[in-house]
């Protein structure tokens, strides 16, 4: 028997609970986004709000990032010049 075969439910997330913002941006996560770029979304709310859970403490529910991440991240409007030619 093979011991290096990953168990497919033990690697997958939880369908129900909270994240941390690591699991969810950057290369760890499956929003590709920095933290800057995060947390100016959440304040826009092109993403989800946290659940804060202390002074130092911030998820966010799992089925909320599962939901972005089958959605699709929403891409913020394009700046438009004015007042120049093309």
């Amino acid at each position: 028997m093979n011991t290096l075969l990953t168990n497919p439910k033990r690697d997958a997330p939880p369908s129900s609970g909270l994240r941390r913002l690591v699991s969810i941006i950057g290369p760890n996560g499956p929003i590709p986004v920095s933290r800057s770029t995060w947390w100016a979304g959440v304040r826009s709310g092109r993403f989800p709000t946290p659940v804060y859970l202390g002074n130092r403490l911030t998820a966010w529910r799992e089925e909320d990032i599962r939901k972005l991440v089958e959605e699709g991240v929403p891409r913020p409007g394009l700046a438009t010049r004015s007042g120049g030619k093309r």
